[in-house]
């Protein structure tokens, strides 16, 4: 059984280098990812865990412990799986930042921040600091909480910016659900982000809410004002 483990890793590792990772399956890639899972034969594994979810895409959004009740994953290979997902993000969201210098529309606001909140199974709550021609200062993230809130408080919004010396914020928080649409508290949420802004000398320019590929924008629904 580990001759033809190593064999098959062997030979995945083989085409990967003479003809280029992009020319490998899904699958296969993921058998790389996990490496030698004991006695078990890691690709036929991954071509299991890819079919049972559907795609690489909902592959990522596997919690460890759904990971780990696939025959012959155990913790390391679990792991190995979502730190490579991890890993393909922080990519993504670093290479976008970058080319994002300055905030002109929601839909900017989308390509930035939907790859670093998609797949997210908490709410969390992130603050993007801007400089007075709404360039990029800062992203950060202010609170995180349960499947279906998150409970966050002005304050905490607004000691960020102080700190930063920010002239306007963009708020953005998620819906784990995957459903944009604002709920009542995320309306409410929205004008007291807004009053408080305006005290503060600080313009909340937008709140911007994501779920999974779509977003909404408050200002665009007429919640933001001031």
């Amino acid at each position: 059984m580990k001759g033809r483990l190593d064999t098959s890793l062997e030979r995945l590792k083989a085409r990967g280098w003479l003809q280029g990772f992009d020319r490998i399956g899904d699958s296969e890639l993921l058998a790389l990812v996990m490496g030698r899972t004991g006695r078990c034969c890691s690709p036929s594994i991954a071509h299991e865990i890819v079919d049972s979810y559907g795609g690489l895409d909902q592959v990522g959004k596997a919690g460890l412990e759904e990971l780990m009740d696939f025959r012959g994953v155990g913790k390391a290979g679990a792991l190995r799986i979502k730190a490579s997902f991890e890993l393909g993000r922080r990519v993504m969201v670093s290479g976008r930042q970058r080319e994002l210098k300055r905030v002109k529309s929601p839909e900017d606001v989308a390509f930035l921040m939907i790859p670093e909140m998609k797949g997210l199974d908490r709410e969390h709550f992130m603050a993007i600091l801007l400089n007075t021609k709404n360039g990029i200062l800062k992203i950060v993230t202010v609170a995180i909480g349960s499947l279906n809130a998150a409970l966050v408080h002005p304050r905490e919004i607004f000691k960020a910016a102080v700190i930063a010396s920010a002239a306007g914020i963009i708020i953005v928080h998620n819906h784990p659900t995957g459903n944009p649409e604002p709920s009542r508290e995320d309306r409410d949420l929205t004008e007291r982000f807004a009053r408080c802004g305006d005290l503060m000398g600080i313009d909340v320019v937008d709140h911007i809410i994501v779920g999974d590929d779509e977003y909404v924008s408050m200002r665009e629904r007429g919640l933001i004002n001031v």
